[in-house]
């Protein structure tokens, strides 16, 4: 059977794919284009031609089944793997957190035993830090993230500041 031949494929296909070419062709795309989105449909929905006989149509089945297997059982592998690899980077990460958590209750005390003398900024940070309490471990983790890329911004801003006043 030569490339592009239509013979494997149902009337109905054809009338499908025929549908859908004069659509396309409506929208303003050209004949050839419209073939080709046409028919890459037609493929899409059905898999491709479904006159072969009932045969194809099974070993069809049992290639998605079997590749849908495979596909299941790597991303199952790779969940064990990313969760043997988090388990073993956590004792490290442990230490600097819990000197970080130490220095967040010790800012938690500051703010709440002395609330008029502590500055604006600290005094969010401490609202942060409470608020912090009840969200999840990735939350966390992102605003710790963000907090870390906005002081980089900051101090990025402030050397081209220096740069430009020394220029």
């Amino acid at each position: 059977m030569p490339r592009g031949d239509k013979s494997a494929y149902t009337d109905k296909q054809k009338r499908q794919a025929e549908h859908i070419e004069e659509s396309e062709r409506e929208r303003g795309a050209s004949e050839g284009t419209a073939e080709r989105i046409a028919w890459a449909t037609v493929n899409k929905q059905d898999g491709g031609g479904k006159r072969s006989g009932s045969a194809r149509q099974a070993t069809k089945k049992v290639a998605r089944k079997t590749t849908a297997k495979k596909a299941s059982a790597s991303k199952a592998t790779a969940k064990k793997v990313a969760k043997k690899t988090a388990a073993k980077k956590t004792p490290a990460k442990n230490t600097p957190a819990k000197k970080a958590v130490t220095r967040k209750t010790a800012a938690k005390k500051a703010v709440k035993k002395a609330p008029a003398k502590v500055p604006a900024k600290k005094a969010a940070a401490g609202k942060a830090t409470q608020k912090s309490a009840s969200r999840s471990t990735a939350a966390k983790k992102a605003a710790k993230t963000r907090a870390a890329k906005k002081a980089v911004r900051r101090t990025a801003a402030k050397k081209a500041a220096r740069t430009r006043a020394s220029s």
